[in-house]
């Protein structure tokens, strides 16, 4: 799935006129950064089923920026063959993004791919919880090796906070992981598209919030 499904957003802003491509509210479009730039990377969302129509998933904003990027909804009994058949392709190397963890030690690696393969980054897109959830539950991805981003970044989203300023969200992970393996230049244009998006979508929020009191 290289593109996320199309659906109906019942929340609060259900009701802004969003533009189809950023899908940020019309008066705040991006669309004049959203091109995709190459990386020596490829990026897979594994993403929850809540966070595929939320406007505020940064997820997507890799899907934008980084060419490569596929999005796959997470299912924990079934995932789809697409998923299924990517993983068992020999083009690539697989590995999983989270923190490291004591009891699988022992699939925690500093680096990936070699020997032709590419090197591909299978980020868990959902909240904290949800995140963790899915890298326990999910029986099909045990045999993979586990990366953890080596950064010393804190989170700049505003959208939605963490009680944790080292847990970034699904972007700026990508952003990490691209200077991490020496893709500045792709880490620069993910990053700049991060930030606009950000910017703009709090504009809107402080423009109904000022409405409303009014």
């Amino acid at each position: 799935m290289d593109n996320p499904p199309r659906k109906p957003f019942v929340a609060r802003g259900s009701g802004v006129l969003r533009c189809e491509g950023c899908r940020l509210p019309q008066e705040v479009c991006i669309c004049e950064w959203r091109y995709r730039v190459p990386a020596a990377c490829q990026f897979w969302l594994l993403t929850h089923r809540y966070e595929l129509y939320k406007p505020t998933n940064t997820g997507r904003l890799i899907l934008d920026s980084i060419e490569g990027t596929r999005i796959f909804e997470w299912s924990r009994t079934e995932p789809s063959d697409e998923l299924m058949a990517a993983l068992n392709d020999e083009r690539y190397a697989p590995c999983l993004v989270f923190p490291a963890g004591d009891d699988y030690q022992e699939r925690m690696v500093h680096q990936v791919g070699g020997e032709g393969r590419i090197p591909v980054y299978i980020i868990l897109d959902g909240t904290w919880r949800q995140a963790r959830r899915m890298f326990r539950h999910s029986r099909y991805l045990q045999h993979l090796p586990v990366i953890e981003p080596q950064t010393d970044r804190l989170s700049r989203y505003q959208l939605r906070r963490s009680t944790i300023d080292q847990h970034l969200c699904t972007a700026e992970v990508a952003v990490a992981l691209l200077e991490q393996v020496g893709n500045q230049a792709a880490a620069d244009h993910l990053e700049g598209y991060f930030e606009r998006f950000n910017r703009s979508y709090i504009a809107t929020r402080r423009r109904w919030a000022k409405r409303g009191s009014e």
